[in-house]
């Protein structure tokens, strides 16, 4: 440090002047509040995570009559459903089951691919919008603003029970999930891993009274530009709503 001043030809009366000014700025450092960092754009559609009300773990319905009266519904009643429904049918989609994470479907390697989409035209208490839930903590997370029933429906060559149905469930996957450990035949697994989530909502929907149909015939591209997919993959649209009949 004697070297530096040395080399600046700084006179001793400076230097000491520097010194005190530093000391007073060093002093008035501790009296200004805390700065705070900058907060940063929520990205589009990020939120707060929705809460969704419990799932019933004791039904009503056996699984038996259930799987009795499961027939594909096409046509439903203007009616909201409530988002007690919903969550329900989330629920047996891919809710947990353990403490240690495993779901309502059964996963090769427990690796879990599926992403469950949903989008919302009249359910009650929930703003319409496009959705992801979340199976660890039972909740949903707004991705899209706004009714997008309409629009999901001409991506799905136009069939009318995905815009009339209050709301529509989607079934996606991400892959690599599985074939990162499986290799190819990983992609049988997940649509595997499909079917059985699809089943799980269609007994879960007979249970509550309500109606659905499996649809997969549609525009990959798309569907994935309706709902702001990114590396997830459609597998299957399922309308949810009060049977008409």
């Amino acid at each position: 440090m004697n070297g530096i001043i040395a080399n600046l030809k700084i006179s001793g009366p400076a230097l000491r002047t520097c010194f005190k000014l530093l000391c007073r700025f060093a002093v008035l450092l501790t009296l200004l509040p805390p700065i705070m960092p900058l907060a940063l754009p929520l990205e589009s559609g990020a939120g707060e995570a929705i809460k969704l009300p419990e799932a019933s773990h004791d039904g009503k319905v056996s699984l038996e009559k259930a799987t009795l009266e499961r027939r594909s519904v096409r046509e439903f009643k203007d009616a909201p459903l409530t988002l007690a429904e919903l969550a329900q049918l989330l629920w047996a989609a891919q809710g947990t089951t353990s403490p240690s994470g495993f779901r309502t479907a059964p996963s090769a390697g427990a690796l879990y691919p599926l992403e469950i989409f949903v989008l919302a035209g009249k359910v009650d208490g929930l703003s319409p919008g496009v959705y992801r839930y979340g199976p660890k903590n039972h909740d949903l997370s707004r991705t899209g603003e706004g009714d997008r029933r309409a629009d999901l429906c001409a991506a799905a060559l136009n069939q009318v029970p995905i815009r009339t149905a209050p709301a529509v469930l989607l079934i996606s996957a991400v892959f690599k999930r599985t074939t990162g450990k499986y290799g190819d035949r990983g992609v049988r697994y997940v649509h595997m891993e499909s079917g059985n989530a699809s089943q799980n909502i269609s007994l879960q929907a007979v249970s509550l009274g309500l109606g659905t149909v499996v649809i997969g015939a549609f525009n990959d591209k798309a569907v994935k530009s309706v709902l702001g997919m990114g590396e997830e993959e459609p597998l299957l649209i399922m309308p949810i709503g009060r049977p008409s009949g």
